[in-house]
């Protein structure tokens, strides 16, 4: 009976130790759930450094302007230049704006053209500028096109600024028209230059009989430019020894093109838009 009685504890015993050899295989278990874990960072840290990567670029972008070097040789109307660029004499066109119109044949300037063509000239004849295309080379004109910056400043915007453009859209060339827009709204807004006479400037261009009906007012106090002395025309006294040119036909075999008031040869006729320089 005591045999009987101590195997079954022996048996009992022995099955006891055999049961924990199965928890011991469950223990992988941990470091199983810890690997899934890790990929999670991973992914996350280099979307990141893509995503800063992306914004670099793109800012670095919108900050790089291709600019040229050119001199302003003179001003020919408030938005128009002649410019020499590297080495060769161009007309510039100023992209987005208007001025109102000085030199259009038979035809007396426009209210605050004259203020407008003073501006740019006091501000860019003789000076050295930098220039930026937009996307057309030329206008039907044959003029470059560009926008114009007197050392930091885009003179484009100055323009609007002060109330002596208005904002001219042509496609394609419309890099800043939205901020263009925003700068002749403030203009407006203020009724500066040209914007002080109701709906005279129009997005087609300028209403001279919105400005005749403006009684009254002196137009050139509307504005801190003064308006230029009338140019004195200095009485022509040919000399024998003075060439005489029919047409500038002549005066360009000649080789003698373009003419200055007070040359040899110069005459009124040939000087069109009577600006002192003939057979341009």
């Amino acid at each position: 009976m005591k045999k009987l009685l101590a195997l079954t504890l022996l048996f009992i015993f022995a099955s006891g130790c055999g049961q924990t050899t199965p928890a011991k295989t469950q223990q992988p278990t941990v470091p199983v759930a810890s690997k899934t874990t890790q990929p999670i960072v991973g992914p996350t840290l280099a979307q990141s450094a893509s995503t800063t990567t992306v914004t670099t670029k793109a800012t670095a972008a919108v900050n790089d302007k291709k600019l040229i070097d050119a001199k302003v040789n003179r001003v020919i109307d408030g938005d128009t230049l002649e410019v020499t660029i590297g080495g060769k004499k161009e007309t510039v066109g100023m992209i987005l704006v208007d001025t109102p119109e000085t030199k259009k044949p038979n035809t007396p300037a426009q209210p605050f053209g004259l203020e407008a063509f003073t501006f740019t000239k006091e501000t860019l004849e003789g000076k050295n500028v930098k220039l930026e295309r937009d996307v057309s080379e030329r206008d039907q004109n044959k003029r470059l096109l560009y926008y114009v910056y007197i050392g930091d400043k885009m003179f484009n915007e100055t323009l609007l600024e002060k109330g002596l453009a208005r904002v001219a859209v042509f496609p394609p060339d419309i890099k800043y028209v939205d901020h263009f827009r925003e700068i002749q709204k403030k203009a407006q807004e203020a009724k500066l230059g040209i914007w002080s006479i109701e709906n005279y400037a129009t997005d087609k261009g300028f209403d001279d009989s919105k400005a005749k009906k403006e009684t009254g007012i002196d137009m050139n106090a509307k504005f801190e430019t003064h308006k230029p002395a009338p140019a004195v025309k200095p009485k022509e006294t040919p000399t024998a020894s003075s060439p005489l040119y029919n047409s500038c036909a002549e005066v360009k075999k000649a080789g003698k093109a373009p003419l200055h008031r007070g040359d040899p040869g110069y005459s009124s006729k040939l000087d069109r838009d009577n600006d002192g320089i003939a057979c341009e």
